[in-house]
């Protein structure tokens, strides 16, 4: 559908939306409609304009995606929550919580905690981007994480975003994460896909980070050719505050992953890491935007890519210093690896300077294999496919070595050792059968 028409989409459907929604996310609706009639759906078009379901009526899935599916890391340890689609399932046998931290459906805080969400709730979406307007018109329920002042949890939050319908459907959810000063979390996101269906996933992570706290986010795309995967992160980052996100993208169709980063206190860091390994057509796009708003505070971001067959890649990162924001301190890295003549590589790494007392870098290469590294393997006995493999895992290990969760770091060194073998990537308990070709 064009943008019209999903306008028009809302008119008819507007009253049963707000039916089953939560009243405060229902109040930033209209803002949205205004920006999705101005700003259109340039992007995605193709995918967008496909007659795709939306689930306004909040339909409940024959399935259990609990028993559908299951995370197989050895000792994770796991808080586990599903959104299926884009409803959120609570785990019935989870157990109790840390006391004060709260991880439910963001549509049951909005109605039970507004007083809370709507401090932070659509605070950071920026309304420059239409999916990000169809996104606020349409989302109804989505994660929500609160942890509370000095609370730090020992076990990371998983959330599973599990794509499964008996049609073509596009699911739109929206997450909401807070942590509180001096409390700390990890999340891990993983997105997969269940069927035959075309599956389009329109998500959001708003994330609110207080003074000296400490966030992991995660998020692992290893899904089928038949989705289109768009993901939103929004940070904010409070004085003393230390983050990390690291994008895995082992398998899927076409994706886009965005992540807005705003630094508004002193002494923050950021760290932001991406790899993408990418055959046959597969088109995975990551966009950076860091915003140094404070003096003091840090960023570094590494990416990157390996691309086989006719895939794409895209690399869009910008990093920008306020006027005032001295003393920052940012490294923006894009590295990439082409083993085809058919695979494209487009990067663009940028920094937009108004301070005049910091340490800024930037670059990205685009390359081939090395020739006399694989030489120098092979006069030793390796044989060609294994060298390339080696070559290439050594090439992205320092990407994972920024993942601080050391199960979910050595189960990830795992999965893309059996990926760039052209073997199963895919959790084993997913069932989704994902296959493709060899990366060598």
């Amino acid at each position: 559908m064009t943008s019209k028409a999903y306008l028009d989409l809302y008119d008819d459907v507007r009253e049963s939306l707000y039916a089953h929604s939560a009243p405060l996310m229902n109040a930033c609706r209209g803002e949205a409609y205004e920006a999705l009639g101005k700003l259109g759906l340039r992007e995605f078009a193709e995918e967008y304009s496909k007659d795709l379901g939306i689930n306004v009526m909040r339909h409940k899935s024959p399935v259990d995606p609990y028993k559908l599916f299951a995370c197989d890391v050895p000792g994770i340890g796991a808080y586990v929550y599903y959104v299926l689609n884009d409803m959120f399932y609570p785990n019935p046998g989870q157990e109790s919580l840390p006391e004060g931290v709260i991880i439910c459906s963001l549509k049951e805080a909005a109605e039970k905690m507004p007083g809370v969400v709507s401090r932070y709730y659509g605070r950071q979406t920026a309304y420059d981007d239409g999916s990000y307007a169809l996104n606020m018109l349409f989302a109804q329920d989505g994660l929500f994480v609160y942890v509370p002042k000095g609370v730090k949890l020992e076990r990371p939050v998983q959330l599973i975003n599990l794509m499964y319908a008996g049609d073509d459907m596009l699911a739109l959810s929206h997450n909401l994460i807070i942590i509180e000063d001096d409390a700390a979390v990890q999340l891990m996101v993983c997105d997969h896909a269940h069927g035959d269906p075309f599956y389009f996933a329109n998500r959001i992570t708003e994330v609110h980070v207080g003074r000296n706290a400490v966030y992991e986010h995660v998020k692992l795309e290893s899904s089928k050719e038949n989705i289109c995967n768009v993901c939103t992160l929004l940070l904010s980052l409070s004085e003393g505050s230390d983050v990390v996100s690291d994008i895995i993208t082992l398998r899927g169709g076409k994706t886009r992953n965005t992540v807005r980063a705003y630094i508004n206190g002193p002494h923050a860091n950021m760290s932001l890491n991406g790899l993408a390994v990418c055959d046959k057509s597969q088109c995975c796009d990551n966009t950076t935007y860091i915003e140094h708003a404070a003096g003091g505070s840090s960023s570094n971001q590494l990416f990157k890519y390996i691309l086989d067959g006719s895939s794409r890649g895209n690399f869009y990162g910008l990093v920008k210093v306020d006027e005032g924001a001295q003393k920052t301190s940012a490294l923006q890295t894009n590295r990439n690896l082409c083993l085809s003549p058919d695979a494209v590589m487009r990067t663009l790494p940028q920094l937009e300077i108004y301070a005049d007392d910091v340490k800024c870098n930037h670059g990205a290469t685009i390359g081939q294999m090395d020739e006399a590294a694989l030489f120098y393997l092979r006069s030793r006995g390796i044989s060609s496919q294994e060298a390339r493999m080696l070559l290439m895992f050594a090439f992205v290990k320092d990407v994972l070595d920024n993942i601080r969760i050391p199960v979910l770091r050595e189960r990830l060194e795992m999965l893309i050792e059996k990926r760039l073998r052209g073997k199963e990537s895919d959790c084993s308990a997913c069932g989704a059968g994902c296959h493709s070709n060899r990366i060598y």
